[in-house]
């Protein structure tokens, strides 16, 4: 009785491995589906309205001339290099797919909205850098517990997590960001 207990207390916990059968969905893989999908689909449109100008956005040409106002030159360039790092990278959030690469995009692209809003403060009523500051951080925490189960990462190292692709999401997101804004007009 004890030993039948204890295995299904194994398959309704968050252990890594339930034992011997076909794995469960815990509610920790839900919950990192649901996450992902929210914030990588989120960046994604956001994305998509900076190049193509779907969901209300301006399109290439006019972020582009935004980005130059921002000091970003040539803004066209810098809208698009931010355009396809929401884009692509927060549908490689969503879908789990080289999740801290993904993570590395979006939070180098949230560095250089940190950095025009940091004189706004932290709440986003003021301009601050409340909102990418949360995406960069979620981004960070996607990368250090991994995508979960249901991901597209599943048979890749990195799908667990660790602190081996945490620090890769935020070097990475963070040479980019600095590069970047090196860069800028």
């Amino acid at each position: 009785m004890k030993l039948r207990n204890e295995r299904q207390h194994a398959r309704h916990s968050a252990a890594p491995d339930a034992g011997p059968g076909p794995p469960t969905v815990r509610a920790a893989d839900a919950g990192l589906l649901l996450l992902r999908l929210t914030v990588g689909l989120i960046l994604a449109g956001h994305g998509a309205q900076k190049l193509f100008g779907l969901f209300g956005g301006h399109g290439l040409e006019a972020t582009g001339k935004g980005f130059a106002v921002l000091g970003y030159k040539p803004g066209t360039f810098f809208a698009g290099l931010a355009g396809a790092s929401e884009f692509l990278g927060g549908l490689g959030l969503a879908l789990g797919l080289l999740t801290p690469l993904a993570a590395a995009a979006l939070i180098g692209v949230m560095i250089n909205a940190m950095a025009l809003a940091a004189d706004h403060g932290l709440w986003a009523e003021k301009g601050g850098m409340e909102y990418p500051l949360t995406i960069a951080v979620a981004a960070l925490a996607i990368a250090a517990v991994g995508p979960g189960r249901l991901s597209l990462d599943l048979r890749f190292p990195w799908r667990n997590g660790g602190w081996l692709p945490a620090a890769f999401a935020l070097v990475a997101g963070g040479v980019g960001a600095v590069i970047v804004l090196a860069l800028k007009g």
